[in-house]
């Protein structure tokens, strides 16, 4: 014979993983539908010079080990790239302000920016010839999981996965 302190768990776990299946189709959500709008649309990066990471040539083409990486994540998408190249301080205020949807430019895992954007894991790795190591990341715009989510997973697919 079952005591009602145990029925009553059990009820309340049911309900609670019933509660939990239905928000799941909501999650990750991008609250500003980043993922939705530059899927078949235009990816906004900015773009911070950093010798072989990524750069503007004289003749606003962008290129760079990023570069590639962004324009083949962008390919996943069926989106066109557009680039703006800046500092990282106007960069990382119009990701915050949702003027772009990433920001490139040699960022490491120590960037100071993660009060303004959400910062991916490391997708590279080298040793400088002082032999630290750095780790390499990428920057999204804050709470638009869906679309760091997809970043990532692309991230985490590339030969240059630490």
């Amino acid at each position: 014979m079952s005591t009602p302190a145990p029925r009553a768990l059990s009820a309340l776990l049911l309900a609670l993983a019933l509660g939990l299946t239905g928000c799941a189709s909501s999650f990750p959500a991008d609250p500003n539908g980043t993922l939705d709008r530059v899927t078949g649309g235009t990816l906004r990066v900015g773009l911070s010079p950093n010798e072989d990471w990524a750069d503007m040539t004289d003749a606003g083409e962008a290129s760079g080990i990023e570069v590639e990486l962004v324009e083949e994540f962008a390919d996943t998408l069926d989106a066109d790239v557009t680039w703006v190249e800046g500092g990282e301080e106007k960069l990382f205020t119009d990701l915050a302000a949702g003027r772009l949807d990433m920001v490139i430019g040699g960022l490491t895992d120590t960037t100071p920016w993660t009060d303004k954007a959400a910062i991916t894991q490391p997708f590279d790795q080298v040793t400088t010839s002082e032999g630290k190591t750095v780790k390499h990341v990428m920057a999204a715009a804050m709470g638009e999981n869906a679309f760091l989510v997809e970043l990532e997973q692309f991230l985490l697919k590339q030969e240059t996965a630490p």
